[in-house]
């Protein structure tokens, strides 16, 4: 009797905790879809921005065409399915977001585009987005971190191990030193 009682403390324990790890895993993917999300409506964004300072700095392409292939290669990493190799991933974005500060910096050089609606009203949009991106990445690193405590720890490890779970990467935009660093921008 007190063994079928423990066996099925046992086996409770055990659906408890395969549970747990399956939601975790859920809400992870959940988090990164959310990334994705707003990505996307950057991406979507960008050439609206462009367009509007390209046609009041017509003499900066260079810094357009910095955004487009930043935008470009991060897209192109987007498009990839899942959360994939987030340290290409994020190098990506680090690179579409200092294209991106050299566009508004151009943009304060010439004070009638400062004062276009349509271009406030995008530099709004956008500054928003990356607002909500920063938010779904902290809310994604939030579930990846828990995901990954559970699988390290006894005794969710033992089932972690048993059914193939494994830990995932964290999405740090600011990886290295030259992405934590102001963009330079000289004219």
């Amino acid at each position: 009797m007190y063994f079928l009682i423990i066996l099925g403390l046992i086996v409770l324990g055990v659906i408890f905790v395969y549970n747990g790890l399956v939601t975790l895993k859920n809400r992870a993917e959940e988090a990164w879809a959310d990334i994705e999300v707003q990505l996307k409506r950057r991406y979507d964004l960008i050439p609206n921005l462009v367009n509007t300072v390209k046609g009041y700095a017509t003499h900066e392409s260079s810094a357009f065409e910095n955004v487009t292939r930043a935008r470009s290669a991060a897209m192109g990493l987007s498009a990839q399915a899942g959360a994939g190799n987030l340290a290409d991933k994020a190098g990506a974005e680090n690179m579409l977001t200092g294209a991106l500060k050299s566009v508004f910096a151009i943009a304060e050089a010439y004070p009638e585009l400062k004062a276009n609606t349509n271009f406030l009203a995008l530099q709004n949009e956008l500054s928003d987005t990356e607002n909500k991106i920063q938010a779904a990445r902290r809310f994604y690193n939030t579930n990846v971190r828990d995901l990954n405590t559970k699988i390290e720890v006894f005794p969710s490890n033992l089932l972690a191990q048993a059914f193939h779970f494994s830990k995932m990467q964290f999405f740090d935009l600011a990886d290295n030193d030259a992405a934590q660093n102001n963009v330079e921008v000289k004219f």
